[in-house]
């Protein structure tokens, strides 16, 4: 009697306790991953247009077109070489070369032998997928470099740069750390591209400036003569844009949809940006005497580009921390490159180098895992500095013997729109200035 109605009891019992649920087939945990890190894909796809909001806002209405022209055409660039020899030359897999400093596993890409979505990425995503989302970063790389010359950079010759560049340069450090090679091997960390994507395009941009020279007009009488942009509204369109890309460029480099850690990444950029805007605010507030929007709007960057090495391994605290140093290194390093006479119209160098190289060694300082040692981040740092410049040097000098690197002087004042492209941004619009 005693043990029916026990029987009866638990029977009872079972009809209020959620049943133990089946774990996931493969399957189906390699299609909420692979659906995220499409999703991911996207976001980073529409950073290019957010580069291009901010370039086209912060530079005069009359370069406006071939702003808008060069973004448009680093995104093929970047997406035609990556799938002709930059894919496989950064994820050699076991087709070094030189061992762990250049590998590559032929031209083109194609599924590998024996491949099985399964167990391709341990099931996270699809081999396509892999390449769509590596390439996006690869187009980045170039961007970065095209605000960086904006107004006075031929366009066949920045062009001829951004292809070399993105096809070899750019796959070649990736593949040092991300493609499993040397720098791997020394414990150097870069969760999502401090380096590896923003001080590539960041070293490229400093020599790219520095041969270039300064915009007629920047600096005069041992001046500096502020050159405003002509759409704040659209720059501060592209910042946001950028952000919101950020979460895909930073959430997706979890390389998986695991809730846990991709939440935590999108919290590490968020407050990273925030901070990074006080940062920036508070320093050129008090160094200007009035706050700039151009500043905080870079500030924000500031902060994604300082958090993106280490926003999966370094706190919440620290993660504020780092954007907020990096809002202000921003603002004094705009400052200190106008000192050198470096004309850099969108304050690219100052976001993407400096606040690159301050991210990949603050992972050094902040990170919860004790192999991320100072030491190495700087040895990184050292070493794709040093290969960019050598590389980027180069080629920008060899570019400038043959085909020349600068428009004439009528064409700079005319605006390139006109003198590149035989067109306006703004036809059918009369400006009127005020005494």
């Amino acid at each position: 009697m005693l043990l029916g109605e026990c029987q009866f009891l638990a029977l009872s019992l079972s009809m209020w306790v959620e049943p133990t649920p089946a774990p996931m087939p493969n399957l189906e945990i390699l299609t909420v991953n692979n659906t995220w890190m499409l999703v991911a894909t996207f976001l980073v796809f529409i950073m290019h247009l957010g580069f291009a909001c901010l370039e086209a806002g912060l530079t005069r209405a009359k370069n406006t077109v071939n702003i808008l022209f060069k973004n448009t055409g680093i995104i093929a660039i970047g997406l035609l070489t990556f799938a002709l020899c930059g894919f496989n030359m950064m994820y050699p897999g076991e087709a070094w070369r030189i061992s762990g400093v250049l590998g590559f596993s032929g031209m083109g890409i194609g599924l590998p032998l024996n491949y099985d979505q399964i167990a391709y990425a341990n099931g996270a995503y699809t081999y396509w997928t892999d390449f769509l989302f590596q390439a996006m970063f690869a187009a980045t790389a170039a961007t970065i470099v095209s605000g960086a010359v904006a107004e006075r950079v031929k366009l066949g010759s920045f062009l001829l740069f951004s292809l070399i560049y993105v096809a070899l340069v750019y796959p070649i450090t990736g593949s040092w750390h991300w493609g499993g090679g040397w720098l791997k091997a020394e414990g150097f960390y870069d969760f999502a591209g401090s380096t590896l994507v923003h001080s590539v395009g960041g070293w490229a941009a400093l020599v790219g400036v520095w041969m270039l020279g300064p915009r007629m007009g920047k600096y005069a009488n041992g001046k500096v003569k502020p050159i405003m942009g002509h759409n704040m509204p659209l720059a501060t369109i592209g910042a946001f844009l950028l952000w919101l890309g950020w979460f895909g460029f930073n959430g997706g480099s979890v390389l998986s949809a695991d809730p846990n850690a991709v939440s935590f990444v999108f919290v590490t950029t968020t407050l990273a940006a925030a901070s990074g805007i006080i940062g920036a605010m508070a320093v050129s507030w008090i160094w200007q005497r009035k706050p700039d929007l151009s500043m905080v709007l870079n500030g924000s960057l500031a902060g994604l580009v300082g958090i993106t090495a280490g926003a999966d391994t370094v706190s919440v605290v620290a993660a504020v921390a780092i954007g907020f140093i990096a809002g202000v290194l921003v603002v004094f390093s705009v400052v200190f490159l106008d000192f050198l006479k470096m004309d850099d119209p969108v304050g690219a160098i100052s976001v993407h180098l400096v606040c690159g190289i301050w991210g990949t060694l603050a992972v050094g300082l902040f990170s919860t895992n004790p192999q991320h040692t100072f030491w190495t981040q700087l040895l990184g740092v050292a070493a794709i500095g040093g290969f960019c410049l050598l590389t980027s040097g180069t080629l920008f000098f060899c570019i400038k013997k043959v085909l020349g690197l600068r428009v004439s002087e009528s064409e700079e004042l005319e605006g390139l729109d006109l003198g590149e492209h035989g067109m306006e941004a703004y036809t059918g619009f009369q400006f009127f200035t005020t005494q």
